[in-house]
């Protein structure tokens, strides 16, 4: 037996097993090794007959949650390597040996075998491969005007600044202390409202700029990252698995430069355009983000809560090197987020914002900053540009800010997609696209991989075991005819042109083998129907009667439960706070504008926003009135749209439709 010397990571003891088993259990590990050997070959690895110095460990990746310290200690004990990698967001990785002797132990020892990592545990399946191949992504340049500077503070710099900050204080009103749900946060020069997203420029705190951080201002004005002392500071904590939803900071309040000192654990901030472009940045401790021009005005920032980010294994010695080179992006791991200071300068805009991007400008009458009342609605789309911005702003933003809460209602699969699921013959390959949480993965679980839009929910899935990863559904990273049946459960309707719901299913066929089937649900706008009503309107009358109905929040009855959810507008997202008040929901179309629906009552419009009330479990001492709400874009379908809207894809026939408790539903199959 091998002694194993990691104390957060081991094989589970009595590795005996990996060699003497029961017939029983050698069958049942020939199968799994088989369902793995499926999934690989649909992501297009070829396992080899005989051994040879690689081996592509299943279930063994980033993906799962297994870091590369974790996978790299198991993997050492079984002789000398030579490289492991570990590929973005995949659930497996792959490991070349030496000598073929030590690829041999690993596999006759670790297959079957289950890795502890941290509090959860992977069972890991090995193959041989002949080759190992894996084309690195291009290096992601960052955002126009966005500047990263590494070390730019000394640790004894950073120690001075974080012991400037009192968290002790129970002075609230001069720096304007507040503990919000995902983080605390204090003000100084002005304090940042988060009912109205703004500063109110007349009433400057009692407590300034803290005198620390002149030094390191000073020096960004002389190395030319300011041109202006900034005279307001935000100073936010978080905690391991706290974040920040995506948001843009208001450009009527400030000007254009914003500075962020990072301070403590390092962590990964996400940028994204109206495009839909993303770019993950890794934030170290003790580093500095410059954000100038279209990073600052145009493109959001935001944090996902997780307690591990994917980050580049090698460190970046050069502050020059902002970005890991081309070449180390499969060289990643999993960092452990700690607490993490960050020191936002500002400096207050005493004239109307004048910039180039008026289109997100609320100076220039672009999504006018929202009050505490219910946000302007934006207009229905009209064009591809539009409709991206549309369902960036209300549909992609919201799933990583209510993952958690979005997941805790969605544990029940429905009866109807289990059947179509468990009626495909054993050893099919199937993907469940905009798998959410992963609710259906593991109604077949040997045979199936997932993928989302929404990162946050995919680490869920890795979380459950589930194999999946973040893609869009309308461009699918696998190779066309590689399944034998797709799923696409309460995705399309969140798509806001009939062009772009006609691609998503495009998309689902394009997967599809012939002969192949699809089975897709969105959203009805019959919701009564051959004199039944809904669930969902059936519920009505449960959210009217009774506080404690409106306090539960993990009854999936209670919720809307056709798909997912997407984010208020424009601002500072950070606390999207709104009164609860049914009576702020409209229900007609006014100026082109999309309506807001009034929760588990029939709809009178197909283009519409459906409010989701984000219940966290209230702080003691904390108002009904601050539940945050957003708002997610839908549009529900006709009796007879789906159909039409298929019939439009060539090399695809309707096999059977019908409607269930509130969707439309049909089985497409391939020709």
């Amino acid at each position: 037996h091998q002694e194993h010397h990691s104390s957060t990571c081991a094989l589970e003891e009595n590795n005996v097993k990996a060699v003497r088993r029961s017939k029983e259990e050698k069958k049942l590990l020939r199968k799994q090794i088989k369902a793995s050997h499926t999934l690989l070959k649909h992501e297009g690895i070829h396992t080899a007959p005989q051994p040879t110095r690689s081996l592509v460990v299943a279930n063994g990746g980033l993906g799962n949650s297994v870091s590369r310290e974790e996978l790299s200690a198991a993997l050492k004990e079984m002789g000398e390597m030579e490289s492991l990698l570990m590929p973005p967001h995949k659930p497996y990785a792959f490991v070349t040996y030496r000598c073929e002797e030590s690829a041999l132990k690993a596999y006759t020892h670790l297959n079957g075998q289950k890795l502890q990592c941290g509090e959860s545990s992977v069972m890991l399946y090995l193959a041989y491969v002949s080759s190992v191949t894996h084309e690195e992504e291009a290096s992601v340049p960052l955002p126009e005007g966005l500047v990263l500077l590494e070390d730019f503070v000394s640790p004894e710099e950073e120690a001075l600044l974080l012991a400037a900050v009192d968290w002790s204080s129970t002075n609230d009103d001069v720096t304007a202390q507040k503990a919000l749900k995902h983080r605390r946060v204090k003000h100084y020069g002005f304090e940042f409202r988060y009912d109205n997203n703004n500063v109110d420029k007349d009433k400057p705190l009692p407590a300034g700029i803290p005198a620390e951080c002149l030094p390191v201002l000073e020096r960004c004005l002389r190395n030319g990252h300011i041109n202006v002392m900034p005279d307001q500071l935000t100073v936010n904590q978080y905690e391991s698995g706290q974040g920040i939803p995506p948001h843009v900071d208001t450009h009527s309040p400030f000007e254009d430069t914003i500075l962020s000192l990072s301070l403590g654990a390092k962590t990964v901030m996400e940028f994204r355009h109206p495009d839909g472009r993303v770019v993950a940045v890794v934030l170290p401790g003790r580093s500095l983000l410059v954000m100038k021009g279209e990073s600052r005005y145009v493109w959001t920032h935001g944090i996902t809560p997780r307690k591990f980010d994917m980050v580049p294994a090698c460190e970046q010695q050069s502050p020059d090197h902002v970005t890991p080179e081309p070449g180390t992006r499969s060289n990643l791991t999993l960092s452990k987020r700690g607490t993490r200071t960050s020191f936002t300068f500002r400096k207050i805009r005493l004239e109307p914002c004048r910039c180039a991007f008026t289109s997100a400008c609320d100076s220039q009458g672009a999504s006018s900053t929202p009050s505490p009342s219910t946000p302007p609605p934006p207009a229905l789309p009209c064009c591809h540009a539009d409709a991206a911005r549309l369902e960036e702003e209300y549909v992609h933003r919201v799933y990583d800010a209510i993952a958690s809460h979005f997941s805790s209602t969605r544990h029940s699969p429905w009866p109807r997609v289990c059947h179509f699921l468990s009626s495909l013959p054993p050893g099919s390959v199937l993907a469940d696209v905009g798998c959410g949480n992963g609710k259906y993965l593991g109604v077949n679980p040997e045979m199936i991989v997932g993928c989302d839009r929404s990162s946050a929910l995919v680490q869920i899935c890795a979380e459950r075991g589930f194999h999946a990863f973040v893609s869009d559904a309308l461009n699918v990273p696998l190779r066309t005819a590689s399944c034998d049946a797709c799923i696409s459960i309460a995705v399309i309707h969140h798509f806001s042109t009939e062009e772009r719901r006609l691609a998503a299913v495009r998309e689902l066929v394009r997967l599809l083998k012939p002969g192949g089937h699809a089975l897709i649900y969105v959203w009805a706008f019959e919701q009564e129907y051959n004199k039944q009503r809904s669930k969902y309107l059936k519920d009505h009358n449960k959210e009217h009667h009774g506080k404690e109905n409106l306090t539960k929040n993990t009854s999936e009855d209670r919720r809307e439960p056709h798909g997912k959810s997407a984010m208020q507008n424009s601002g500072h997202l950070e606390e999207g706070y709104e009164p609860v008040d049914k009576k702020q929901d409209v229900g007609k179309v006014t100026d082109g504008k999309l309506s807001v629906h009034t929760n588990r009552t029939a709809f009178n419009t197909q283009d519409l926003l459906v409010p989701w009330h984000l219940k966290e479990g209230k702080k003691q001492g904390e108002e009904d009135h601050l539940t945050p709400v957003f708002h997610r874009y839908y549009h529900v379908f006709h009796q007879g749209e789906l159909e039409q809207l298929c019939s439009q894809v060539d090399g695809v026939k309707v096999q059977s439709s019908y409607h269930d408790q509130g969707n439309w539903c049909v089985i497409l199959e391939k020709d």
